[in-house]
């Protein structure tokens, strides 16, 4: 068989827009992680890194939160923090377009209040975009027997899909929470979305994430549809 350009081009396209991973996913194998849901990306207006797209979804990303807390799966957060003094932190990043203000922390780095965080779970001070670099979660994850992790928060196409993409390397199945990740410019989502669903995760909205974690025969959690029917709110309260 020859295979014309046209052929490629359209089994690629297929790919990115439509292509699932075949993996099933297993609560007792599944960790979740909330890569850097922070008070400069998520607090509306406090820093000039605030990513408004991670504010209108933190209130379902919370959801998912709860709901895998009560199915006993372990939840990890991140933080993109100034760790040893930004010794550690790859000396180019300083050169990028990423760190063109001058706006600093006035202190650590916190998960937003809004999420929910409890003092209970791991929290991983990282220096780079991805969860894996220089920190302990590939110890923690397989000391905890964590083979699947569910990768939701912000941004998309940097600390998310960086953490999906190690990830993946290291063997893990990775599953993408499509409406549960933002990223300051959301004309960026899908591109972003299409690349990991044809080379490196499993991506799904987070009820069907819920629904997958049901297992097949069994009734998807009650707050599945409404976290469907709430997609895009704000958080309350």
């Amino acid at each position: 068989m020859s295979y014309t350009e046209e052929w490629v081009t359209a089994r690629a396209r297929v790919a990115y827009e439509q292509g699932r991973a075949s993996f099933e996913i297993h609560p007792e194998r599944s960790a979740l992680l909330v890569i850097d849901m922070q008070d400069e990306f998520a607090r509306p207006g406090w820093s000039p890194y605030w990513v408004p797209g991670a504010t209108r979804m933190a209130a379902q990303l919370r959801r998912l939160v709860e709901h895998c807390r009560d199915m006993d799966i372990p939840v990890i957060w991140t933080i993109f923090d100034d760790t040893h003094f930004g010794i550690d932190r790859p000396y180019s990043l300083r050169h990028l377009p990423h760190a063109d203000t001058d706006w600093r922390r006035p202190g650590p780095a916190e998960v937003w209040d809004q999420m929910g965080y409890r003092g209970d779970e791991v929290l991983i001070r990282k220096p780079s975009y991805g969860a894996f670099y220089d920190t302990p979660l590939d110890t923690i994850l397989r000391n905890l027997g964590r083979d699947t992790v569910i990768v939701t928060g912000t941004l998309t196409n940097y600390c998310c899909g960086t953490t999906a993409r190690q990830a993946y390397e290291r063997g893990y199945r990775v599953v993408f929470g499509a409406d549960v990740t933002a990223t300051d410019d959301e004309s960026r989502q899908e591109p972003e979305l299409a690349v990991l669903r044809k080379g490196f995760a499993l991506v799904l909205r987070a009820a069907e994430i819920i629904e997958r974690l049901a297992g097949p025969g069994q009734a998807p959690a009650d707050n599945a549809s409404a976290m469907s029917d709430e997609h895009g709110r704000g958080p309350t309260g």
